[in-house]
């Protein structure tokens, strides 16, 4: 008989853990507590208009493809992606503005007309991230965090240096303008820490932005979602929505199901793709790992304050990607992380994915997502939410040379407790654990419970950290510690380290 995995949660990890165990001869059954799947890369559908309401950059193709490759299918399989050109668009104060093309050669242009000089300092900044993105991919993602042992190859013994130093340090070396560091800096905070906390060797992540391209699925993130749920299905696993896990069963140290609904369910092997500290939170006391103050202790990426809004004319002087950087940089990040509290004057990001893709729009109307970056587990109240709307869709405004409040036909936001109540999120954060020096592979919260047999985790707080690629790839590695534990396949999916 085929050992019987349940899995907690329905987002990108759950999900690509349970095509790579289903694939290898298990049994596996998710149960996801919302009506609808996908954990934070949920759907909202209103009034003709549909929106992502969580994840919305495609960045790593490669990745996505990897995935899909194998189970001998292409992402084209399931959903058709568009490059975009221009990939984004920076907004600086004095309604002066920058947009990111599609090569790097039109990007090093942009940027010596800003700097003199700059092109060439940014084809080796490149260089050096392309060299540590594939360093990343083929050595120490596709990794379990099992211990330090992972991190050390003939490849990063030449580059650890570049884990003491940090992504700010390194861009400000180099780039003296302030537009520039800003647009090479803004990468990492997709890793939830602040550029000046992050080690230089993540500066891949400018690889896989300039080098690798901004992409979007049409129809939106959500269709990648769909593609692995139809893509599981076909392999063979069951998806429960509404069914709400109130407990993991343990018996005698050893997990042996979940409480769902009131109902016990039996299993062989637990999978937690839900928030890890609500998972622990699902055991007694004396079978989790970390305790309060372990959590209290970390480095969490931010939650955000999202509102999905609809217009009813199209917007003008926007691209697809948008990021707002008229207000001091450093000052919100320490709202964040150093004095957690509201930024006095926020960055936030905003797109509208009707300008590419027509059908997530009524006809003549536009879509608007718009982010604010918070600290999480801040006070969350329908005014400051307000308030914080009438601030950004001003300097909106003002920044785009259009006026548009009175052209929304309607908004909804979502904030702390709305990731709290709907995601289980640890203090209502939106990215999971940063990946900061302290924060990296092996001192990230393990996949494999210490505690207790046959309970394993996936997702953003575990390795390889927070993201939508890493997440796809957590649970690749999780599935692969499984498989190495009770070996009912040959298939081999982990790298041996």
């Amino acid at each position: 008989m085929p050992k019987k995995v349940v899995i907690i949660g329905s987002g990108f990890s759950s999900l690509s853990a349970s095509c790579y165990l289903s694939q290898l001869g298990y049994d596996v059954t998710i149960y996801e507590k919302n009506s609808t799947i996908g954990g934070r890369a949920n759907q909202l559908k209103k009034q003709g208009f549909t929106f992502d309401m969580g994840p919305s950059w495609y960045w790593m193709p490669d990745v996505f493809e990897s995935f899909f490759n194998d189970f001998d299918f292409s992402t084209s399989d399931f959903y058709s992606l568009q490059k975009l050109n221009p990939a984004y668009k920076v907004f600086f104060k004095n309604n002066e503005n920058i947009s990111i093309a599609d090569s790097m050669e039109k990007i090093c242009d942009t940027f010596e007309q800003e700097e003199k000089g700059s092109a060439d300092k940014l084809k080796e900044f490149i260089n050096t991230a392309r060299d540590n993105y594939e360093i990343a991919i083929n050595n120490l993602v596709y990794r379990p965090g099992i211990s330090a042992a992972e991190l050390v190859t003939k490849d990063t013994i030449t580059r650890l240096g570049r884990f003491f130093s940090t992504i700010s340090r390194d861009v400000r070396k180099d780039f003296k303008n302030e537009k520039l560091v800003k647009i090479l800096e803004f990468p990492v905070l997709f890793l939830g820490a602040k550029p000046s906390n992050t080690p230089a060797f993540y500066s891949f992540m400018n690889y896989a932005d300039f080098g690798l391209g901004t992409w979007h699925p049409k129809g939106g993130m959500y269709q990648v979602i769909l593609g692995m749920e139809k893509l599981a299905k076909s392999l063979g696993v069951e998806i429960y929505t509404k069914t709400n896990v109130e407990k993991i069963i343990v018996e005698k140290k050893m997990s042996t199901g979940i409480l769902v609904n009131s109902k016990r369910i039996d299993a062989d092997i637990v999978l937690c793709g839900a928030d890890y500290h609500h998972g622990e939170s699902l055991l007694d006391p004396e079978h989790r790992q970390y305790s309060e103050k372990y959590w209290s202790n970390k480095t969490f990426a931010p939650s955000s304050l999202l509102f999905y809004v609809g217009f009813d004319k199209k917007l003008k002087n926007i691209n697809h990607h948008n990021l707002f950087f008229d207000t001091d940089f450093d000052t919100h990040t320490k709202d964040i992380y150093d004095n957690p509290k509201w930024p006095k004057e926020p960055l936030f990001y905003a797109n509208f994915t009707s300008l590419t893709d027509s059908d997530t729009a009524p006809e003549g109307c536009e879509n608007g997502f718009f982010l604010i970056p918070l600290a999480p587990g801040i006070e969350d109240t329908a005014e400051l939410r307000e308030t914080y709307f009438n601030k950004i869709i001003t300097r909106f405004e003002n920044l785009t040379d259009q006026n548009v409040q009175n052209n929304i036909i309607f908004k909804e936001s979502f904030c702390v407790k709305d990731f709290i109540k709907e995601y289980n999120s640890y203090k209502g954060n939106a990215y999971g654990m940063a990946n900061t020096l302290m924060q990296t592979a092996f001192l990230r919260p393990k996949l494999k419970s210490k505690k207790v047999k046959n309970l394993f985790f996936t997702g953003q707080l575990t390795v390889p950290g927070p993201g939508v690629p890493p997440s796809l790839i957590s649970g690749k590695l999780v599935a692969g510690l499984i498989e190495d534990q009770y070996k009912l396949s040959k298939k081999a999916i982990l790298q041996p380290v």
